[in-house]
């Protein structure tokens, strides 16, 4: 399911997430962003998962960010684990109100504030076999491309250099 509308004023939002996940969202990719991590939300996996946040860092390492913003919000979600087939290392991304002590060792985690994040907690890495990483990586290619030209159609002009 695309995520994208070229009807919408901001083809990149979707429109499911709440705005306290739009807050964690946010200032994890300002952090991700200042790692040199190139990063896209909601991209739908080869499981039919779909991932609140992936990204590609400058040395091709996947990361996937689960982003739970209560204590309910990560019980009911028990999804999280086959995330770890279509990354390097998996992390969770929260806010203050909700306890870190919810989340497994065995995953990294981010907290936000809306205007960056922290890296509390390093996730181990669980390399992905070389086929799903081309996967993974055409996946992400392709869909980032296709967002760059719906947000080129949303916007009503073609972007120049000068835009990046």
């Amino acid at each position: 399911m695309t995520i994208l509308s070229v009807y919408n004023n901001n083809p990149l939002i979707d429109g499911r997430q709440s705005d306290r996940a739009m807050m964690v969202r946010r200032g994890t990719q300002i952090l991700l962003h200042e790692m040199r991590h190139a990063v896209l939300p909601e991209l739908p996996l080869a499981s039919g998962r779909r991932a609140d946040l992936i990204t590609l860092s400058d040395k091709g390492e996947v990361w996937i960010i689960e982003i739970k913003t209560s204590i309910e919000d990560f019980r009911v979600d028990r999804k999280w684990p086959e995330y770890r087939l279509h990354c390097d290392r998996l992390f969770f991304a929260t806010h203050q109100d909700v306890p870190l002590d919810i989340f497994p060792e065995e995953c990294g985690l981010f907290l936000s504030d809306g205007y960056g994040a922290h890296m509390i907690r390093e996730a181990p890495e669980h390399r992905m076999a070389p086929a799903t990483r081309k996967s993974v990586t055409l996946n992400f290619s392709r869909a980032a491309a296709q967002r760059l030209m719906m947000a080129e159609w949303a916007n009503g002009k073609p972007f120049t250099v000068d835009d990046v």
